[in-house]
């Protein structure tokens, strides 16, 4: 009998170690990660240089509070600035954490500027994780259910809608801030068009308002560009990271620039393990590889090949919708629930998932080869056509 919660539907599998873009179980069987941690072990698995310089970290300093100066934050922060054109980052431990800094920040913004009862724009289909904060801002019924009473303060609006933004505009003088996702990742891989983020940009200045863009799937390499934002040529206020940042080391980051910079004052936020010196060599170490293995190129390239490939072999295949995505980022609509295939795919040693019940979802590591990308692409289609056929 296990002692777990019964959180999670897990898969029958329990892997032992992983080599590169490859997981191993007990009995030797291995199997393509197609699904990197949920979008997670950006650098694969067993990475040479980073494994090296996670146990030279682990060696001289693990953790020592934020009650002193961490080196390892300030070179950190100083990195993801350079890349971003963000000012200031606080450091926690996940996404949920980053977008509850940022919805801290958007409340305190707001009463600085004398907004008694500050309101965030968020959108349909949205998700920001699972606290009681983040659940709120999330536009899933299905994660809200039974945590009621939810925290107000949220506006809720279509997704890739600007007239529907416009609208709340006009008529809600208590907005602050809007929380969107540059791609919906749990929402089926929908990207925001580049115009509407330019619109919403203007917007958010006519209005004073923070533009605050969760990051925490889409970002670090996985879209081709560091950051999903550098698609278009706005910079957010505010801007969340988890994910892909520590490549399996828990970190995450609530990035400002604009507006948003100076808000929080010593005493606003904190965060026990956020910014310890381990998890920032895990973020430093997984950017500068990224940099210098030209990463974010081969994520962009071998995206497109997987998304070509897709298109390829189920083109004219009834009840594949759409194939969709950015670099790395990768969504197959079909017409129907196919949560089957998750199943169905790690029998033949294929690690996916299923989100937004009709879309499969891809999300490997950025050292995905593209012969490896091809066995993906082998694999997983006739496994589509045959669901579809049944």
């Amino acid at each position: 009998m296990s002692h777990l919660m019964n959180t999670y539907a897990r898969q029958p599998v329990s892997f032992t170690h992983g080599e590169g873009a490859w997981l191993f179980d007990a009995a030797g069987n291995r199997y393509l990660d197609g699904l990197a941690g949920v979008a997670v072990n950006t650098l694969g698995h067993s990475h040479p240089r980073f494994t090296a310089a996670l146990k030279a970290q682990i060696d001289s300093l693990i953790h020592c509070s934020n009650i002193y100066q961490v080196t390892g934050q300030e070179a950190l922060s100083e990195k993801l600035c350079a890349l971003s054109g963000m000012q200031e980052v606080f450091f926690c431990n996940s996404g949920c954490e980053a977008n509850e800094a940022a919805i801290k920040l958007a409340r305190m913004y707001g009463h600085n500027r004398g907004i008694d009862n500050p309101s965030i724009i968020v959108m349909e289909k949205a998700f920001h994780g699972r606290t009681l904060a983040t659940l709120s801002a999330t536009g899933n019924r299905k994660v809200q259910a039974g945590f009621e009473p939810l925290v107000s303060g949220f506006v809720r609006v279509p997704y890739n809608d600007i007239e529907a933004v416009r609208h709340v505009a006009q008529h809600n003088r208590d907005v602050v801030a809007v929380l969107v996702e540059p791609i919906q990742g749990e929402g089926g891989i929908r990207t925001l068009d580049i115009a509407y983020l330019q619109e919403m940009r203007k917007l958010c200045d006519e209005n004073n308002w923070l533009l605050m863009l969760d990051e925490v799937q889409c970002g670090i390499g996985r879209t081709g560009k560091w950051f999903g934002f550098q698609h278009t040529d706005i910079l957010p206020d505010v801007m969340t990271l988890a994910k892909g940042l520590g490549s399996g080391v828990p970190i995450g980051a609530c990035l400002t620039a604009g507006n948003a910079v100076g808000t929080f004052k010593p005493g606003n936020h904190g965060s026990t393990f956020g910014g310890n010196p381990l998890a920032c060599a895990a973020g430093l170490n997984t950017l500068n590889i990224l940099e210098q293995d030209g990463l974010l190129a081969h994520a962009d390239k071998i995206g497109k090949f997987i998304r070509n490939g897709l298109s390829t072999s189920l083109q004219d295949v009834k009840g594949v919708k759409e194939i969709r995505g950015q670099g790395l980022m990768i969504g197959i609509e079909l017409d129907k629930p196919c949560g089957d295939l998750v199943k169905q795919a790690l029998a033949k040693g294929l690690l996916i998932n299923v989100t937004a019940d009709t879309v499969v979802r891809l999300l490997p590591p950025l050292i995905l080869s593209q012969a490896e990308a091809q066995q993906m692409i082998d694999i997983l289609s006739p496994l589509i056509k045959d669901f579809l056929q049944t």
